[in-house]
């Protein structure tokens, strides 16, 4: 199976990533991929970017050297917020791809799985959220079976996560917990997108552990929504208005 599009990647805006969007997108068409979301991170993330650069995010390309770009981000969950994420309702409206994952130094790393369930079903029921970004990183744990539950009651990407499959991960030590959720996903019937998680532009469009993953488990093609541009716009545009999604023009 060959993948056409990666739903997360990160620019400089992360704080901690080193590569522009120009870069992202450049390296996405060397590729040969059609489409990959900027998911940078949320506010609570430290170094994470402000709610004012995600409003911005229309001036940034729609397609960008043949690659159609999704301006989106990586939310983190928030136990302060009215909504229970650390971005808007208002603003994550007008986002083209949100996803959602539980990140060091945000208020969850005493490895409470009640509370951590707790936030992240909050998450899942948000109709703004598209994907839950690596559901499996042990550091956090949650109730599989009722995160995988809502996922499919919500129409909720459960994201199989390449990075925690490479060496450079601190996550590679423990990434039992990504085909866990991937089996479970395939077992309920759930929806999963395979994302790089790149936080340099060379990186964008690496999925070889995680596809393997896949493959092993015989995850059917047609539940893997990163297949290709067509899929992904299919999955999300099914779910709900995307109302700046072409806004950014062709350059």
């Amino acid at each position: 199976m060959r993948l056409l599009a990666d739903l997360h990647t990160h620019s400089v805006a992360s704080g901690h990533a080193y590569s522009t969007v120009s870069e992202l997108a450049a390296s996405a068409a060397a590729r040969g991929l059609e489409l990959i979301a900027v998911t940078d991170h949320g506010p609570s993330v430290p170094g994470g970017a402000h709610p004012w650069y995600f409003w911005n995010l229309k001036v940034v390309p729609s397609i960008l050297g043949g690659v159609h770009i999704l301006k989106g981000v990586e939310a983190n969950p928030s136990l302060t917020t009215e909504n229970g994420i650390d971005l808007p309702d208002e603003l994550l409206h007008l986002m083209d791809f949100v996803a959602v994952g539980l990140h060091p130094l945000i208020g969850f790393d005493d490895r409470d799985v009640v509370k951590n369930t707790g936030a992240m079903l909050r998450v899942i029921e948000n109709p703004y959220v598209d994907m839950i970004t690596h559901p499996g990183n042990e550091e956090f744990p949650v109730d599989r079976d009722e995160i995988v539950a809502a996922a499919v009651r919500n129409g909720v990407i459960l994201e199989l996560n390449a990075h925690s499959f490479e060496p450079t991960s601190s996550r590679h030590a423990s990434n039992g917990g990504e085909r866990d959720f991937a089996r479970a996903a395939l077992e309920a019937g759930a929806h999963i997108a395979i994302g790089s998680d790149a936080h340099f532009h060379l990186h964008v469009g690496r999925f070889d552990g995680a596809l393997a993953v896949a493959e092993e488990l015989g995850f059917p093609e047609e539940r893997i929504v990163n297949r290709d541009a067509a899929s992904v716009l299919a999955h999300l545009l099914g779910k709900r208005e995307r109302p700046r999604l072409d806004v950014g023009g062709e350059w």
